[in-house]
């Protein structure tokens, strides 16, 4: 599986690493991808999911749904 928020959709960035003289090299920024088991109480199950933490935090302020209708996804989507 990719390095991918599977809601979201967030990936990787690319951009410099700059040091003290200022000299350049390229560098990936990675997310912070986390596997998260969600309890889906619709559906009475557990779903895993592999998550940025801000999509963690979104899910814990606004829960699971809402979060996927933001994102235009259903849970069926996911799995």
């Amino acid at each position: 599986m990719a390095r991918r928020c599977q809601i979201s959709g967030t990936s990787h960035q690319c951009g410099n690493r700059v040091s003290h003289a200022k000299n350049r090299t390229k560098h990936l920024f990675q997310p912070n991808l986390q596997v998260k088991r969600l309890y889906v109480p619709e559906e009475q199950r557990y779903v895993t999911l592999k998550l940025t933490t801000r999509i963690i935090r979104t899910i814990d302020k606004m829960g699971l749904q809402a979060t996927l209708k933001r994102y235009g996804l259903k849970l069926q989507d996911l799995a």
